[in-house]
């Protein structure tokens, strides 16, 4: 039996990646992480979510810890969450959560090790992230060769939409026929406001131009999709 598991929020690109893990795997496993997040209601909507496209199972996990240590705009409520600036692209900016990355990939591992899964799954995309260094493919394969030769296991790091941009994320969604249900179901939005979210941060700012390119330009899109995604 094949299993994987899905790190799990709630949001665009990790319910993106758990609908095709549930036709690629025989068995998924989904697990979230409470790092005592402002926008807590991410964890409803993962657990909401992980039920309805059916997941075998769903586990959260306090790692609380994480907010004890790492300064950030979504970690700190009196840190503002910025709003979208497309000249602010060399530094990093509030929303990084240092370290975060790190921990969920391993604890991922440590349950894949437990459910006997061959696969952790990941939505980090270098192509049209944040700048943040924990989303890049350079960093996902070292720390899988840090895991596997800790664990003496062989689990994969999976990142489907590592080379993705988001127009084609979304043409993703629509290949299994669940556009409409990531649009209104998943939770993006750093300010926590579900579907098309409050439309002024970054992450909403990102999610809502990748749709418009997919709409303007779906069959070409589409077609960039399958030839990356090896999808028929």
């Amino acid at each position: 039996m094949k299993r994987a598991v899905v790190v799990f929020s709630g949001g665009q690109d990790s319910t993106t990646c758990l609908i095709q893990a549930l036709q690629q795997y025989d068995e998924v496993h989904c697990v979230t992480f409470d790092y005592g997040q402002r926008h807590r209601a991410e964890i409803e909507v993962a657990q909401e979510l992980s039920e309805a496209l059916g997941a075998k199972a769903h586990k959260v996990l306090d790692v609380t810890l994480l907010n004890e240590l790492a300064i950030s705009s979504l970690t700190r409520d009196n840190i503002p969450v910025p709003a979208y600036d497309p000249n602010h692209k060399n530094a990093l900016p509030s929303t990084f959560v240092p370290g975060r990355n790190i921990l969920f990939l391993t604890l991922a591992a440590i349950y894949a090790y437990q459910v006997e899964a061959e696969a952790v799954i990941t939505g980090v995309c270098e192509t049209d992230f944040s700048g943040y260094p924990d989303c890049r493919d350079e960093f996902v394969k070292a720390l899988n060769q840090a895991v596997v030769l800790g664990i003496a296991r062989d689990i994969r790091f999976e990142t489907p939409l590592m080379w993705l941009n988001k127009a084609e994320t979304w043409a993703l969604a629509d290949y299994y026929q669940q556009l409409d249900r990531v649009r209104q179901d998943t939770l993006t939005c750093y300010n926590g406001i579900k579907g098309d979210g409050c439309g002024e941060c970054a992450a909403c700012n990102l999610r809502a131009n990748g749709l418009t390119q997919y709409r303007a330009n779906q069959a070409e899109v589409m077609a960039a999709l399958k030839q990356k995604a090896g999808l028929a």
